[in-house]
């Protein structure tokens, strides 16, 4: 990929949109594009949180693991999304792991080019602090719900925060491990939901594929 094009990516980012064509093309030198195959590990909690990344294309997970190896999703970050601004702020390791869930091109762009166009540019440092305010806004709701709703409620409020066509299908295939991985729960407790769902007329589902049906009654029942 072109250097005009990685600037482009990367102008279009919510952190870098407000930074300089110049800036932006320094950045982009600076910058490596990797694809990843799916399944791919990027990054383990504990690495060092020298990167920020963007996610270009494909879909990648950021997950919490257990000694016993239980796995809990903490977000999906799909193309045009960040991981890693936190260790831009701290300079500390990666605090989670994160993993490709099909194909993908990832951009990683140097902590230190971020760091010094943040201190040069104030609104490229004030999207840092909203992006990482977003991000702790999101988990503190997630904490929230695996607390104080049961499993079904939790699979529906994630049924609904999917990307969905104007026909109601999810843009994204979705396991049913995967969604149980966000739900925090097992495979087997998250298809007798999806199934209760589908009794009522909520959803339909189909080789992996769901189409929500009444996203109104959905909501209602999420309680969202």
């Amino acid at each position: 990929m072109m250097g005009a094009d990685v600037a482009a990516i990367l102008g279009e980012t919510s952190l870098l949109r407000s930074v300089p064509p110049e800036d932006l093309k320094a950045i982009a030198a600076a910058s490596r594009l990797r694809g990843f195959r799916r399944g791919q590990v990027v990054f383990t909690r504990s690495d060092p949180g020298d990167t920020v990344i963007v996610v270009v294309s494909g879909r990648v997970k950021v997950t919490v693991r257990s000694a016993d190896g239980g796995e809990l999703t903490l977000a999906v970050i799909h193309p045009g999304g960040l991981l890693g601004e936190l260790g831009v702020v701290d300079g500390g390791p990666r605090s989670a792991d994160a993993e490709t869930l099909e194909e993908c091109q990832l951009l990683l762009i140097p902590r230190d080019a971020i760091r010094e166009i943040c201190a040069r540019v104030p609104s490229a440092a004030q999207a840092l602090t909203n992006s990482i305010a977003a991000s702790l806004r999101r988990l503190t709701e997630a904490a929230a719900d695996l607390v104080f709703l049961d499993l079904p409620r939790r699979v529906a409020k994630i049924l609904l925060s999917q990307p969905r066509g104007a026909d109601g299908v999810i843009g994204f295939k979705m396991s049913q491990e995967e969604l149980a991985h966000q739900a925090g729960s097992t495979r087997q407790t998250v298809n007798a939901a999806l199934r209760g769902f589908e009794r009522r007329g909520w959803i339909e589902m189909h080789d992996r594929a769901v189409t929500v049906k009444q996203p109104d009654a959905l909501g209602r029942f999420a309680g969202a």
